[in-house]
């Protein structure tokens, strides 16, 4: 469980990690507050004002939305790798608690109702983004109910739901503008009152105990993940497999057309007068005054009226649309939260294609034995465990294809970033590899943004363990693409081609790969942007456009190199 910490880190971050490693020894509870003067000195480019009186509404905001929602009674976070470690720890029963769930953070948690959150963790990487968003949270949390405690008797909190005056002289109290505390609203919904009521009440104490953090328990639950997907679908065993690490609902969009074989039903849910934002918006896209794919946004209504008792039977009527294509769901259970899809290519279905793929002849793919292993991409050194794990059991792997999320240096949000070196901050390596990708097979499906390759990347420990130094010296080195998986990903690459464990601290250039490897992010927010980036929300329509350009990108490639195969053995 010990931490080393890479020459990229300053010396206050350095020091943080090794005090927050060093607490997560203890086998009892430690509290939060021992880690907020380390924390705020190492002065994170996501909590610039953590020294301040006045709240980082943007510090806080960034680690609501990576919380569950029962934070305000949460006292206690308990984190462990597997079901059988929380009940080895006398925590019998947690998957009978409530189950709760972050916005912008999928982790599997479980709340007892009343003190307690225990959270499922699949490798360190998710202690350097759990620990850093409690301590922001306690932060933020007690310089409010500091400053609540001055709340005139003049001002109700009737009047502050009802009256813009008394909802700004809401903000004055609380030193925030009024456009932060809206988005403080936003997020609470129904309980901003409410909320805000019990910060006023009492200070933010949460404790924290890691149940086991073994390099042997995280394998054991990375096993154990396997077993359920093995399973489920024991033909990865013994058949040619391309690996995908993306998202869960991009893929079977594109390869089934569900949404757009249902475009009917969904034109008049669209039409329904409570719809009219969505309505104005299909016609800017329709009449060419907005930028944007059509299936992408019927992709974006069928989520939204399988939301609606109207629509829920289109979720069973997709679950079968998917059987039928040859895409079987595996959901995680009892462990992280990394869902896999296994997808039979000669069960597609070419009639059913995205527009996006289907245009050639595709009759082929009856001849493939292939199959699309895809996993809901998982957090930082998680990568390097699951695929792994993945490399010892499906045989052979034909492609390797990563997409996800990035900060970017000198983009803007939405663009995609190809990048072909990385340089990792858990292994200290540096790789240099030929990406399978070029920007002329991304820019012809991406509307918003630009395509940028030959960029140079960074995988770092975590969101908040990044300041104003640690970027100006990855920016003068060049590096423009800041993220958190393709590192650990490479390294479990090396191990995939080399007959040893991957190096530390080297220069590692690949070449004669025994498989297609390609990487693609696109950029969710700007380092500057503190807090305001599409991480922060939902995926808006400009972040849709940037992942289905990259899928579509990665899918067509396989099929190319699918046909290749096929051609070349049927010489």
């Amino acid at each position: 469980m010990e931490r080393t910490v890479p020459s990229t880190a300053s010396d206050e971050i350095a020091l943080y990690l090794r005090t927050i490693y060093s607490l997560l020894r203890t086998t009892a509870e430690f509290q939060i507050r021992t880690l907020e003067e380390t924390h705020a000195a190492t002065n994170s480019s996501l909590h610039l004002d953590a020294r301040k009186s006045t709240p980082d509404t943007s510090a806080f905001i960034y680690s609501l939305l990576r919380l569950p929602d029962c934070m305000p009674d949460v006292r206690s976070v308990i984190l462990g790798q597997s079901a059988v470690v929380f009940h080895q720890h006398g925590y019998l029963e947690i998957e009978n608690w409530q189950q709760v769930s972050a916005r912008a953070r999928r982790r599997r948690c479980f709340f007892n109702r009343k003190d307690t959150l225990a959270c499922y963790i699949a490798s360190r990487s998710d202690l350097d983004d759990i620990i850093p968003s409690l301590v922001a949270y306690q932060i933020e949390w007690n310089k409010l109910h500091t400053l609540l405690q001055r709340w005139p008797a003049s001002l109700t909190w009737r009047a502050v739901e009802k009256d813009p005056t008394a909802f700004q002289s809401l903000a004055e109290l609380l030193e925030i503008s009024v456009e932060d505390l809206e988005r403080l609203r936003t997020i609470w919904g129904r309980s901003f009152s409410a909320t805000l009521q019990r910060i006023a009440h009492k200070r933010c104490r949460i404790g924290v105990r890691l149940l086991s953090g073994s390099l042997a328990d995280y394998r054991l639950a990375t096993r154990a993940w396997w077993d359920n997907i093995e399973r489920v679908c024991p033909e990865l065993n013994d058949r040619p497999v391309y690996f995908i690490s993306s998202n869960t609902h991009s893929l079977p969009n594109l390869l089934t057309g569900f949404a757009l074989r249902h475009q009917a039903e969904l034109q008049q849910f669209l039409d329904r007068k409570e719809n009219g934002d969505l309505k104005a918006e299909w016609e800017n896209i329709t009449s060419g005054q907005v930028p944007s794919s059509q299936e992408n946004f019927w992709y974006y209504m069928l989520k939204k009226y399988q939301q609606t008792s109207e629509g829920r039977h289109l979720i069973s009527g997709q679950a079968a649309a998917e059987t039928e294509a040859g895409i079987i769901r595996v959901p995680s259970e009892h462990y992280f939260d990394v869902e896999a899809q296994r997808v039979e290519l000669k069960k597609l279905n070419p009639a059913w294609l995205d527009p996006r793929l289907n245009d050639e002849d595709y009759t082929w793919l009856a001849q493939s034995d292939a199959l699309i292993l895809n996993i809901d991409y998982p957090l930082g050194m998680g990568a390097y465990n699951l695929l792994v794990k993945i490399a010892e059991h499906a045989q052979p792997i034909l492609g390797v294809y990563i997409m996800g999320k990035a900060a970017t240096l000198n983009g803007r949000q939405g663009d995609v970033i190809i990048p072909n070196v990385v340089q990792d901050e858990h292994s200290e390596n540096t790789y240099l590899f030929e990406n399978c990708f070029k920007a002329g097979e991304v820019s012809p499906y991406l509307q918003f943004g630009t395509v940028l390759d030959n960029q140079k990347a960074v995988s770092v420990y975590g969101t908040f363990l990044q300041n104003a130094r640690i970027m100006d010296v990855i920016y003068r080195e060049g590096y423009t693409d800041i993220e958190m998986e393709a590192g650990p990903y490479l390294s479990a690459v090396y191990e995939m081609a080399r007959p040893k464990r991957h190096p530390v601290n080297e220069i590692v250039n690949f070449y004669n790969l025994p498989f297609d490897l390609g990487i693609l992010h696109y950029a969710s927010d700007t380092p500057l942007g503190k807090g305001k980036n599409l991480g922060a929300g939902t995926l808006s329509y400009f972040g849709m456009d940037s992942t289905y350009a990259a899928t579509t990108a990665i899918l067509r490639r396989i099929f190319k190199h699918e046909r290749a195969r096929l051609k070349e053995a049927n010489k």
